[in-house]
């Protein structure tokens, strides 16, 4: 990890992610509770979940050409403002139908920024070293998790959405100001073609996704997660509120403490685990994951105890951020710098439809099936991801080897030689 974050450019774009994500959190927090506090209506905060869903699905073709046509550090940039500019009218603490609109608007930008960020990774550390740079990466989310989740509700609580908005264009000024200037690369990305249309550049990426092998598997292992994810949103609640007679508090502190967790995953990818096949995080994780689960899911009948399933929750935490960055380093180390931006929007888009999916499919049985019943299957399913991804085929894909990096460096596209290319 010390050796990655020795690399200027990753090391600001990581710091630059953090604060992002933060702001992110501040708002997916935030929102939501000024909706219902609002309304009183369930329906009307699903619906703003909802709103975060759609654009990753809705806008995908147009973000993955948009992260591999314009130069990646400027688009994040700019996504940092837009997600500035459209947040102004939060400050007025308005009424529920402007809270939509931010909402739509903010998860469309993101759409841009996620697919962006991560296409970046490999033009700054090299390819071989992708599994071991999304382990800062997910450091990153975790602590932005506690971070701005705690920001968000105590600001919210304390003076209202417009401290909350404050904050928010606070920490995304910074962000800005880490993205502003230009980035030195290791590697240059293959150039797109020319103004591809956007429709065609988005269905070769699909193509991609669908006929590589390597990436079919992992798309199938990710439709599994997705819809245990799903499964898990909704069934998560009335788990802790009916199974083990928790309070909504209760909830909060079971999803919160997820994140330290996954601070000691990142850790591990950045370090120990930095060499291990993408394939093979993504399947034993996405296995241990299940396995996990269905002691948590199973062990009311014994104790119910809220410590007890704090520790459980710790542990879950690690496993999921484990299959996240396989995920991740599969599709940044098999597609081409120049078109990993669309392949990584196809692949949001497919989280977001199958975590619709699941959640969906989860809120219309449990009435009927009861929660238990429910919840062992999305154990299974995450226990099925890991099978898919572990499968036949994937041998040659488990020992995770470093590609030499180019002697070359690269400054937002002018190129010099240099003999210390390979050890950044």
């Amino acid at each position: 990890m010390k050796q990655l974050l020795g690399v200027p450019a990753f090391a600001r774009l990581w710091v630059a992610a953090f604060f992002g994500e933060t702001a992110e959190w501040m708002l997916q927090v935030a929102l939501p509770v000024y909706v219902f506090q609002r309304t009183g209506s369930a329906a009307t905060t699903a619906l703003s979940i909802v709103l975060g869903l759609l654009p990753a699905v809705l806008l995908s073709p147009v973000a993955g050409v948009v992260a591999d046509r314009w130069n990646r550090r400027a688009v994040l940039f700019g996504v940092c403002c837009g997600l500035a500019v459209v947040a102004l009218p939060l400050l007025a603490e308005p009424g529920v139908v402007v809270v939509y609109a931010v909402m739509a608007a903010q998860a469309s930008l993101a759409s841009v920024f996620e697919p962006a960020r991560n296409a970046l990774v490999p033009e700054l550390v090299g390819v071989g070293e992708v599994t071991g740079a999304n382990g800062p990466m997910s450091v990153n989310g975790s602590v932005a998790r506690l971070a701005g989740g705690w920001a968000g509700g105590a600001l919210l609580g304390f003076g209202g959405l417009a401290d909350v908005i404050t904050g928010y264009l606070a920490v995304l000024v910074v962000a800005a100001a880490l993205l502003a200037k230009p980035f030195r690369r290791v590697s240059a990305p293959a150039p797109a073609a020319a103004r591809e249309p956007v429709v065609r550049a988005w269905l070769d990426g699909l193509r991609e996704l669908t006929h590589n092998r390597r990436l079919w598997r992992t798309g199938l292992a990710l439709v599994f997660t997705s819809l245990a994810q799903g499964m898990f949103l909704v069934l998560f609640v009335v788990y802790v509120l009916d199974v083990l007679g928790g309070s909504e508090a209760d909830a909060g502190l079971l999803r919160g403490v997820q994140a330290l967790g996954g601070l000691a995953a990142g850790f591990a990818l950045a370090t120990v685990a930095r060499r291990v096949a993408p394939a093979a995080l993504l399947g034993w994780g996405s296995i241990v994951l299940g396995l996990v689960s269905a002691v948590i899911w199973n062990l009311s009948a014994v104790t119910t105890a809220l410590g007890v399933y704090v520790g459980l929750f710790v542990l879950a935490g690690a496993p999921g951020v484990v299959v996240g960055a396989g995920v991740l380093s599969e599709v940044q180390s098999a597609v081409a710098p120049g078109r990993a931006g669309r392949v990584l929007s196809t692949t949001f888009a497919l989280v977001a439809t199958f975590t619709t999916a699941g959640a969906l499919l989860a809120g219309t049985l449990v009435a009927t099936t009861g929660p238990a019943l429910l919840l062992n299957v999305q154990a299974g399913v995450y226990v099925l991801a890991g099978i898919v991804a572990l499968g036949p085929g994937t041998r040659g894909n488990r020992r995770f080897r470093e590609a030499p990096a180019p002697a070359v460096v690269t400054v937002e596209g002018c190129r010099t030689s240099s003999p210390r290319a390979t050890s950044t």
